[in-house]
């Protein structure tokens, strides 16, 4: 699996793309007009340990449902995000084995690496 989930509207991840920019081999993923996948969520569970790593704790969604005084379970974190696109940690890089999940500095510089890998 070789793919690159995103957000169009978000400003970070349109930045993140435009600085690594993703050989056509990796699929451009939408996650706002294209759901993820169950089969595609599972996957990206097993290469990063957990659901609860793919989780957005930032989404505004979190605090206004109230999830942030819950005791959420590894089942709820992936309910969660098939059910609403905004609670996917974002951007996610998928290629082969690998996965990088989230904007930090270091995490950007380990999709550039990877990428690079494929170019």
């Amino acid at each position: 699996m070789n793919k690159f989930f995103y957000l169009s509207t978000c400003d970070t991840c349109k930045k993140i793309m435009k600085t690594l920019q993703l050989p056509e081999q990796i699929e451009l993923i939408d996650i706002k007009f294209r759901p993820i996948l169950e089969d595609e969520l599972d996957r990206m569970k097993d290469l990063s340990g957990s659901f609860e790593s793919l989780f957005s704790k930032k989404a505004i969604k979190y605090r206004s449902l109230g999830l942030n005084t819950q005791n959420l379970m590894e089942l709820d974190f992936k309910r969660l995000i098939l059910v609403e696109y905004t609670f996917l940690k974002r951007p996610i890089l998928v290629i082969d084995d690998h996965i990088v999940i989230g904007n930090s500095k270091e995490a950007i510089d380990k999709m550039l690496k990877l990428s690079e890998q494929i170019k």
